[in-house]
């Protein structure tokens, strides 16, 4: 029997399923971005619109039927409301009509634990690179088994603040593959760098580059940019590498597809004779097949939910999550 996931939490509509940690399918369908950004309304129409199509083609894909799942898990946050909703209610739906269990996924634990079981790995120091989150985090035991936050940004996520720079250099689409094209071949240009021991903050980098684009190159502005928020997590997690003693980095979340992003992680892991994972772009990204995987963990760990209970929480913090498997 294999698990399907559902994710939704912004706007991607990901469908996967996995059978005993392996995946066996994945699909995706995404909201055109444009140079406007995410509408949250918009995304939930284009995920509730494409609903019916991508369970059809997760079904193909994986050559199963409904009657092969034993489980469905799907995004409960944190994430947008309205677009986390629409995962919500294909959860329950496909749980109530075929009478299975259905489990509550947090999206940055499913982001993690794709990397960490794909990579095979035990015990990492976590960098979790994302649009909506940036975090350092290990597991601990004290007072449950979760993911403790070592640093974390104080305002937006790196995802985030590359999207915004994109919208105000009117690149499309507005994300942050087109500010890492532009920043190709730049200059660096002194930009505000703000780290406080292993926290970070970007709104201040943000506003500073948004407002020297209007006088300098955009290539510069985008190379600086890129750069220096690369820097600052570098930074804060080399100090974390240096405190917990971790021999392994695991670079997880959609950021986690940057090429710079990785050499620079590569280059602390290297200088202190740590070993760097991370998993190929399609599970980096947003996607179903990371939501199955934990919704498997979930169940064969012994976690129990009711349907009724399966909620949303736009703003599910990853230390309050029991990882129980």
């Amino acid at each position: 029997m294999a698990v399907l996931g559902i994710e939704s939490s912004a706007h991607t509509l990901g469908l996967g399923i996995v059978k005993n940690g392996s995946i066996i399918a994945n699909e995706k369908l995404m909201f055109p971005i444009g140079n406007q950004g995410i509408i949250p309304a918009r995304a939930a129409d284009f995920h509730a619109g494409n609903s019916s199509k991508i369970i059809r083609s997760i079904f193909s894909s994986s050559e199963l039927s409904p009657n092969d799942i034993e489980a469905v898990g799907y995004t409960k946050g944190p994430g947008l409301g309205p677009c986390l909703r629409i995962g919500q209610l294909m959860a329950r739906t496909f749980a109530e009509k075929h009478k299975i269990p259905i489990f509550p996924v947090n999206h940055a634990v499913a982001h993690i634990e794709v990397t960490r079981q794909l990579s095979k790995v035990k015990d990492p120091l976590v960098l979790y690179v994302s649009g909506g989150n940036s975090q350092i985090l290990a597991l601990d035991d004290t007072p449950f088994r979760h993911y403790h936050i070592y640093g974390e940004t104080f305002d937006i996520g790196v995802g985030n603040m590359l999207d915004s720079f994109a919208r105000e250099a009117k690149l499309t689409p507005a994300w942050g593959s087109s500010v890492a094209k532009l920043a190709e071949g730049g200059k660096y240009i002194q930009m505000p760098y703000t780290v406080k021991g292993m926290d970070f903050t970007f709104t201040g980098l943000l506003t500073h580059a948004s407002k020297a684009l209007e006088n300098n190159s955009h290539k510069d502005i985008a190379y600086s940019l890129q750069e220096t928020a690369f820097a600052m997590l570098c930074e804060a997690t080399e100090r974390a590498l240096l405190l917990t003693k971790k021999k392994d980095i695991l670079l997880s979340g959609g950021v986690a597809q940057s090429r710079r992003l990785g050499q620079m992680i590569g280059i602390v892991a290297k200088s202190h004779r740590a070993r760097i994972h991370t998993v190929a772009n399609e599970y980096n990204a947003d996607n179903g097949a990371m939501i199955a995987l934990v919704a498997e963990s979930m169940m064969k760990s012994g976690q129990h939910y009711r349907s009724r209970d399966c909620d949303i929480n736009q703003k599910y913090r990853i230390d309050s999550v029991k990882v129980s498997w």
